[in-house]
């Protein structure tokens, strides 16, 4: 018999607002539908343990209960808890969107002959009504691969292959190495963190720098020309979107125990060019511009679909919270992550990006959240769907900018829990793309796409089409 809801003993469900795009749902299952589950579950493990002195199946119920009764009855409570959760949704036809969270159901233990009764809060979609595709106008700039971006790059790759030189004390530039420990001002330990690395902020950096994912705007000032067996002491405030909620507006203490200084000597060219597997310099050159073309048509892709997104968010209305949650931050800053990494920018360059992300304004951070709803009730609307081998495909294309082989890159994914935005990325490309096929595209230069859009509103992926310019 199924330890599920039935008509004669359903679960009792109450469903009220907690917030705009969120709904709180409390849950009563049964005392009777708690005993079935405990008895089944419990019944299972006796026919099948295996204790020291009996035969599998044979070693005495009150044996088995005492050795393995609290993990039973934690995994059965995950099992109604979720059978509960995805019944209720169902029947009230709730559009959720992520994982249901609850402050209260860790410290709920099930117990036979009572009723199991808990809250969740959930992300829903909110309700809003899409406008007209046709006739969008979208520029599509132009972008050529000039003598100083094949320069850049090759820049970039000799400092990649160089070698560490050390130093006895760092200068602008020079990375430190060392055990990195950020503190709350209540004395909560966030993260500790042996290895952690941190950049003595060029000189174009005006003295702004990052530790553990956090920008320092007197980092230089803080921190000053440190030397190996120094330790360092760095105050910042916690940025406001942080996705660790404690972080966020807390007066935050960094120590960091430096244990090497190193400077990155970049590698000759003519050593990459070997390493490459090309005749010379030129060779090399020619293979970077190749590359360079390849990126530029993603970087216009990336800008096109940039206008439609922008289009989106100004045209269509609808309530959203003013501070996002901890799980819309980890989303929106994996979706950005996913954004920079196929659009080839270098790791260190990304971890910049989210560092200033965490620091964006909420009004940015509310608007990245209507763009995820909006994009995700579009692909709905337009049958867009993504099959593993698209998945594949776009880590094969990610892996080759980042110089890794692919396999490698998955796994990082898998590690990371980072695959599913990978997926949600494909499934938004392939939306606004669907909706550029409805629209009316003109050819601009660089520049005057430029003009028509600024980075005023702090959109890390407009910042694309600037650094193109600039390089």
């Amino acid at each position: 018999m199924s330890s599920s809801a039935t008509q004669e003993r359903p679960n009792t469900v109450k469903i009220s607002d907690a917030g705009p795009s969120r709904k709180k749902i409390h849950i009563e299952i049964p005392a009777a539908t708690v005993d079935e589950k405990l008895e089944d579950s419990m019944g299972t493990l006796v026919a099948a343990a295996a204790l020291p002195g009996f035969r599998p199946g044979k070693a005495p119920r009150a044996l088995v209960e005492k050795r393995f009764g609290q993990s039973v009855r934690g995994e059965a409570k995950n099992q109604l808890v979720a059978a509960a959760f995805s019944k209720a949704v169902e029947d009230h036809k709730l559009a959720v969107v992520g994982d249901p969270t609850s402050e209260s159901l860790a410290k709920i233990d099930l117990q036979p002959g009572k009723a199991l009764s808990f809250e969740l809060e959930v992300e829903v979609m909110p309700e809003f009504e899409m406008p007209a595709f046709d006739g969008l106008e979208i520029l599509k700039p132009a972008i050529e691969v000039t003598d100083e971006m094949v320069q850049k790059e090759l820049t970039n790759l000799c400092i990649n292959e160089g070698e560490l030189e050390s130093r006895e004390s760092a200068e602008a530039g020079d990375y430190c190495t060392g055990h990195a420990i950020m503190k709350g001002k209540d004395g909560t330990e966030f993260y500790n963190i042996p290895g952690a690395v941190i950049q003595v902020p060029p000189k174009d950096k005006n003295g702004k720098g990052m530790i553990l994912g956090v920008v320092v705007d007197d980092f230089t000032k803080q921190i000053g020309s440190p030397k190996p067996g120094a330790d360092l002491t760095v105050k910042v405030k916690g940025p406001e979107n942080h996705e660790v909620e404690g972080i966020r507006n807390n007066d935050l203490t960094i120590t960091f125990k430096v244990d090497r200084v190193d400077r990155i000597v970049q590698a000759a060219p003519e050593k990459m060019a070997e390493l490459f597997g090309v005749a010379d310099e030129k060779a090399l050159r020619d293979a970077i511009r190749e590359r360079l073309s390849e990126r530029a048509t993603v970087e216009q892709q990336s800008l096109m679909r940039q206008q439609v997104a922008k289009h989106l968010v100004e045209e269509i209305k609808m309530d959203l919270p003013q501070r996002l949650t901890a799980q819309q931050a980890v989303r929106t800053l994996e979706r950005r992550r996913m954004e920079l990494m196929y659009r080839g920018v270098k790791p260190a360059e990304i971890e910049e990006h989210m560092a200033e992300l965490r620091n964006a304004s909420a009004a940015v951070a509310v608007r990245d959240l209507k763009l995820f709803f909006v994009l995700s009730k579009a692909a709905e609307d337009l049958k867009v769907r993504v099959d593993d081998a698209e998945v594949n495909h776009r880590i094969f294309m990610m892996a080759r900018e980042r110089g890794v082989r692919p396999e490698k890159l998955r796994q990082e994914l898998i590690q990371t829990n980072q695959v599913g935005a990978v997926f949600q990325q494909i499934r938004d490309h392939k939306t606004m793309d669907a909706i550029l096929t409805k629209a009316k595209t003109k050819d601009v230069s660089l520049d005057e796409f430029n003009k028509k859009f600024s980075d005023k509103e702090g959109d890390a992926e407009a910042k694309g089409a600037k650094s193109k310019k600039k390089s």
